[in-house]
């Protein structure tokens, strides 16, 4: 067993495994759920590769605290934090990771965040991917109440 974290220990194949942040934070955050770039590198939806470990928590949740790796918190209310969550085990330890239509509307909510150029990139990747279909689509963003925002991107991706 090798001492990942603070109260963490990862066996050495979990250790190697590319998704060694993301057991580490599933292990110290339980409740917490992967998202945005995060959620998008998971399901292979951007070339970006997130220096930070993106983390949705309720909005009365406290606030988690690891040295490694850094974390970005988004604060979320109980719909759009338990709606398109999956559950992902590897090396014994479950990840809850958003789907990848609720990645994309978060995306296009959190625009200000991480730009729109990667929530229509996300978009356009995760269509031309079959990652998920319109109706998925369209049922997160009325969950995140982006339906007016993104309208005119599924037309013109759609159309």
């Amino acid at each position: 067993m090798e001492r990942a974290a603070r109260g963490v220990y990862l066996s050495p194949e979990a250790a190697r495994s590319r998704h060694r942040e993301l057991l580490i934070v599933a292990a110290r955050v339980p409740k917490g759920v992967f998202c945005l770039l995060t959620a998008l590198a998971f399901h292979g939806l951007t070339t970006e590769m997130p220096h930070e470990v993106w983390i949705a928590v309720g909005l009365k949740s406290r606030t988690p605290t690891l040295d490694t790796p850094p974390l970005r918190i988004v604060r979320l209310s109980d719909k759009p934090l338990h709606e398109g969550v999956e559950l992902h085990v590897e090396h014994g330890i479950e990840l809850r990771v958003f789907s990848a239509a609720k990645s994309v509307a978060d995306c296009f909510k959190f625009r200000n965040r991480i730009g729109i150029d990667v929530a229509i990139a996300a978009l356009r990747e995760g269509w031309e991917k079959n990652r998920f279909t319109i109706d998925e689509l369209w049922r997160f963003a009325r969950v995140c109440r982006v339906e007016r925002v993104m309208r005119p991107y599924l037309e013109v991706l759609v159309g």
